[in-house]
């Protein structure tokens, strides 16, 4: 069974950091896309990043790129995202998932909340 976990949400004030983990376990992960959405309320899901598990490529939204920065650890299994210099439009429910293809994304965590405050 794949799981998928997020930790290491909070509540910072802006200009801060916080850095999530993404913990993966249930099957091995080579030839995936690992990677961070975000949804604040009332608003719908966005990407944020992702890496590719083999080669560490990776990909950020617009507003995110100098801020963020997405890693892996492949003996830990786990993914992280660093964010720095967060906004209060940052807050959001930030929740990573796992892609094979390039057309869907087929693993989702369940979320972990990020509250930036000014």
């Amino acid at each position: 069974q794949v799981q998928l976990v997020e930790s290491g949400g909070g509540l910072v004030q802006a200009g801060g950091s916080l850095r999530l983990s993404c913990a993966a376990s249930g099957r091995t992960f080579s030839g995936y896309r690992m990677g961070w959405f975000r949804q604040a309320p009332g608003k719908e899901r966005e990407f944020v990043a992702d890496i590719t598990w083999n080669f560490g490529r990776t990909t950020y939204t617009d507003s995110v790129k100098g801020r963020f920065t997405i890693s892996k650890d492949n003996a830990k299994n786990t993914v992280y995202l660093q964010m720095n210099s967060l906004k209060p439009e940052d807050t959001a429910v930030y929740s990573c998932a796992a892609a094979y293809s390039s057309i869907a994304w087929d693993y989702w965590g369940q979320g972990t909340q990020v509250t930036v405050s000014s």
